[in-house]
């Protein structure tokens, strides 16, 4: 199994940026296809970024589309999520997930498709 921690959120106005990253420890991290969640309060968990295992591709949420960037860095055994010009209603409990597993035909947008998570973190966006 392979540990996720989430670092990087905070308290930030509207329109702001934050940069949160996932460190991976006890596995590495090439091997893992890499996803990022959020949870509003009182909401479901919900499907945000998710990049490849070479992170050649990558996929987005509509609502965070040209201005969240995810990115990896396998040598640093880190997955990033670059958020740029960030709303209100972006505020949630972040969360980096990883699998090995590979699902043909999927391009890993489902929370059931991962099985390892991270403990979280907060980004607070206020207006």
């Amino acid at each position: 199994q392979v540990q996720l921690v989430e670092s990087g959120g905070g308290l930030v106005q509207a329109g702001g940026s934050l940069r949160l990253s996932c460190a991976a420890s006890g596995r590495t991290l090439s091997s893992y296809y890499m996803g990022w969640f959020r949870q509003a309060p009182g909401k479901e968990r919900d499907f945000v970024a998710a990049i490849t295992w070479s992170g050649g591709n990558t996929y987005y949420a509509d609502s965070v589309k040209g201005r969240f960037t995810i990115s990896r860095d396998n040598a640093k055994n880190t997955v990033y999520l670059q958020m740029n010009s960030l709303k209100p209603e972006d505020t949630a409990v972040y969360y980096c997930a990883a699998t090995q597993t590979y699902y043909s035909g999927s391009y890993y947008l489902s929370l059931n498709e991962y099985d390892n998570w991270g403990q979280g973190t907060q980004v607070t966006v206020s207006s």
